[in-house]
């Protein structure tokens, strides 16, 4: 029996952007999928509003409009083989056994692409730094000591938001577990129960403040200096996002299955997964989305 690519594509696809993940708080732009790109129009600045106008005929003005865009990444396994894939694809947990491990770590490297990619880098206006008190460095490669996250760190970005005029309705934060502890740390009895009292854990919501829902995981964000780090060094520092679920984007494009059926030299049917996806930020002025970077301790 041939490969029925279909199934094994719809189980690779499956669970890409669940709803417990922080990929989920934002926009599907997919419909905007050009090949390889996405294009998301942006409206320009409106015309005005004059009180009691007094001078006519008017003046008119061209408004100038934007075209945002963004490359998805293309993401591949490496290719795997079955010895008997006419039984394997008459189950669905035949199929999941196959593939289990190749999903989960295609969904992971997904996830990181587009938690970089939302990531502002180079903009001193939108990446805050951390105020707290003294710890040791925790991403892996830095040393040396750094400034604590903590609830007031996040009040700034709360109050940068406002100015922006970012809507209070849909805001997240997402820290990795060292952060969220210094985070959990400098709250008092009251804040931690209010805080806790918002936990959804089908939402991958951990607690809420300041109109922010929290979510966290192992690892987030690592900077140097103001651009994000490529290879751990000793100066890095780990970062907290903070977005509005309406200024930044998730696509997915093209899912793709190879397979070479009845191989000669691998008995068997050989086959390896293409998935094109990605994100970014949905405005051309790069608003609604900010980093808390940890502050170094010379």
């Amino acid at each position: 029996m041939a490969l029925e690519k279909q199934i094994w594509i719809k189980d690779v696809e499956e669970g890409l952007y669940p709803d417990d993940s922080f990929v989920s708080k934002s926009r599907d732009d997919s419909e905007h999928v050009d090949h390889k790109t996405v294009h998301i129009p942006n409206a320009g600045a409106p015309s005005g509003v004059e009180e009691n106008r007094t001078e006519l005929p008017a003046k008119v003005e061209e408004r100038k409009d934007y075209d945002v865009t963004y490359d998805l990444s293309e993401f591949t396994t490496n290719p795997i083989r079955i010895s008997n894939a006419d039984t394997v694809q008459l189950s669905y947990d035949k199929r999941q056994s196959v593939i289990s491990s190749d999903k989960k770590e295609l969904h992971r490297k997904t996830h990181e692409s587009i938690l970089r990619k939302w990531a502002p880098v180079y903009d001193s206006t939108r990446i805050l730094k951390t105020s707290g008190a003294e710890v040791d460095a925790h991403v892996p490669g830095a040393t040396g000591k750094r400034k604590a996250f903590t609830k007031d760190d996040l009040r700034k970005v709360f109050t940068k938001m406002n100015v922006d005029e970012i809507p209070a309705k849909g805001r997240y934060a997402l820290m990795d577990a060292i952060m969220y502890d210094q985070f959990i740390d400098s709250l008092t009895v009251k804040e931690s129960a209010a805080f806790f009292s918002a936990v959804d854990v089908k939402k991958g919501i951990v607690g809420e403040l300041y109109g922010f829902k929290i979510m966290m995981r192992s690892t987030a964000l690592v900077y140097n200096g103001y651009v994000l780090s490529k290879t751990p060094a000793e100066t890095d520092n780990a970062g907290v996002l903070a977005w509005h679920e309406d200024y930044v984007s998730r696509a997915l494009g093209e899912v793709k299955m190879f397979g070479d059926e009845d191989s000669p030299l691998y008995y068997g049917d050989v086959y390896s997964f293409l998935l094109r996806a990605g994100g970014g930020k949905r405005r051309n002025d790069k608003k609604g989305v900010y980093a808390i970077v940890q502050e170094a301790i010379a």
